[in-house]
């Protein structure tokens, strides 16, 4: 009997009559169920459609758009574009690592955050600045960084 991973992929694949030429979407929408493009995923879609893994794999990797791994409840975007860098979005990521202590790309142990360097959020009149799921914060300081993490942690009961 097929769990309901298989049943929701298989509801996605059949939206689509070549899923050859609709790669990108069902793979959006895989990774907008799952939470990011897993090798299980992959190796269903390739049994399902007769996809090749290195074309899936090769169609995840190149967008960056996809996640090949998991990302925490509260996914940490900081900023490394020009205007902020310019003002200081090194010690914007300084502070989140050592906060959640983890490298950039990494998960908590709890899966609460996970924190990546992006090239440009848009945000440039407010730089430095760092997006949380679908909300920005801007002109920050270390202090604020803390702060925002910490009022996070409260909120969830840590």
């Amino acid at each position: 009997m097929a769990g309901k991973f298989e049943i929701k992929i298989d509801e996605i694949l059949n939206k689509y009559s070549a899923p050859d030429e609709s790669l990108i979407a069902i793979l959006q929408e895989v990774q907008a169920f799952c939470g990011y493009i897993s090798r299980d995923a992959v190796e269903y879609i390739t049994a399902k459609t007769g996809i090749p893994s290195s074309r899936i794999m090769g169609v995840a990797s190149f967008y960056a758009g996809f996640r090949l791994k998991p990302v925490g409840k509260y996914r940490i975007m900081v900023c490394m574009g020009t205007a902020c860098h310019v003002n200081g979005s090194e010690r914007i990521g300084d502070t989140v690592k050592r906060v959640l202590g983890i490298e950039a790309g990494d998960v908590t142990e709890d899966g609460l955050f996970s924190w990546e360097e992006v090239a440009c959020l848009g945000c440039c009149s407010i730089s430095p600045a760092m997006m949380i799921n679908d909300t920005v914060y801007g002109t920050l300081t270390q202090q604020k960084v803390i702060d925002i993490i910490e009022n996070i942690k409260r909120g969830e009961g840590k």
